[in-house]
């Protein structure tokens, strides 16, 4: 709504600013015309720029003041070369054109590791607060990171790159169910977070060149932003971790909290399905821990008393061995 409003404000102010510039030549209502005409033609380039980002901009502007100086700094040493005047005007012309593009070209492409260091001094980026923690597929997918930033565990800005986004988008395209349905889910849980103004969230626009993989575009974003990654892939935590990038694994979290269980403890489990070994049910605790119940097959689908024997960590998680009570 602001933007409409101060694209109207312009266009009124282009028409009477038109209005009065014909009035020197006697033609008030023809430079409101070509007010109005120039108007509309600035906002329609305004509209197409709306993908360029402001620090894509910036970067170009540094560039383009580096290329200027780096051709003054060129056209003066060759002033020393005894050639005609003419010639001298006509090379700061062609060595400005040609380290402006250079300049604004290579920050361009270069703007998401842009910093300026001056001895002593680093003017770092400020458009993104400290504690940047980046989300990866299956932690969007999970959805528990938002219960995490909500309860004040997990601090800082939650930033989704646009590579993670379209990947979401390839798996909600899929042809495989499985696939389609855990990309349509994870769409709809970065919409909710979008919305809940509990959470804050953004999406990084601008991509990581060259076709490398999601995850190593992932570790790379990190390590230029300085910031942690959150994901609940192992995998992609061992390989951030060789290439010193701090992770957020959340099943390390949940394990971490979960109810510490003791051989010889009593509980009660709903057995649902029998197990691989003959005689054997599983079962489940509230926060996902798998029971495994000696002799339990012969009472699925029921809730029975066990004692614990021992307990099981595993990199996937923890498993319980019990037996029943009798």
């Amino acid at each position: 709504m602001t933007l409409l409003f101060i694209r109207l404000f312009f266009t009124i102010l282009s028409c009477i600013v038109g209005f009065f510039i014909g009035g020197l030549y006697n033609n008030e209502w023809i430079g409101m015309v070509l007010g109005l005409a120039g108007a509309a033609f600035w906002v329609g380039v305004e509209a197409m720029m709306k993908q360029i980002s402001v620090r894509g901009l910036s970067s170009v502007v540094f560039g383009l003041l580096f290329g200027v100086i780096m051709a003054k700094l060129v056209a003066d040493i060759l002033a020393l070369v005894p050639f005609s005047e003419s010639f001298h005007a006509s090379l700061r012309v062609v060595l400005t054109l040609i380290f402006s593009y250079l300049g604004a070209v290579i920050a361009l492409r270069g703007k998401d590791e842009f910093n300026l260091i001056i001895p002593y001094v680093r003017f770092k980026r400020t458009d993104l607060k400290e504690g940047v923690v980046l989300l990866d597929t299956s932690a969007i997918i999970d959805g528990r990171v938002a219960d995490i930033f909500r309860s004040h565990f997990l601090t800082g800005r939650l930033v989704v790159p646009r590579f993670v986004l379209h990947e979401l988008q390839r798996l909600a395209d899929s042809e495989d169910d499985l696939k389609r349905q855990r990309g349509r889910r994870g769409m709809e849980i970065l919409r909710a977070m979008q919305k809940d103004p509990t959470v804050d969230i953004m999406i990084h626009e601008d991509d990581l060149p060259g076709d490398r993989e999601v995850d190593l575009k992932l570790i790379k974003l990190a390590k230029i932003l300085e910031a942690r990654v959150c994901t609940t892939d192992f995998n992609l935590s061992r390989m951030a971790a060789i290439q010193g990038t701090e992770m957020l694994n959340i099943n390390d979290l949940v394990n971490s909290v979960k109810p510490v269980i003791f051989a010889g403890e009593q509980m009660d489990v709903f057995i649902i399905k029998e197990g691989k070994e003959d005689g054997q049910g599983i079962g489940y605790l509230e926060d996902g821990t798998m029971v495994v119940v000696t002799d339990g097959r012969r009472h699925t689908g029921h809730k029975v008393k066990v004692t614990v024997t021992s307990v099981l960590q595993t990199q996937a998680g923890r498993m319980v061995f019990s037996k029943m009570e009798h």
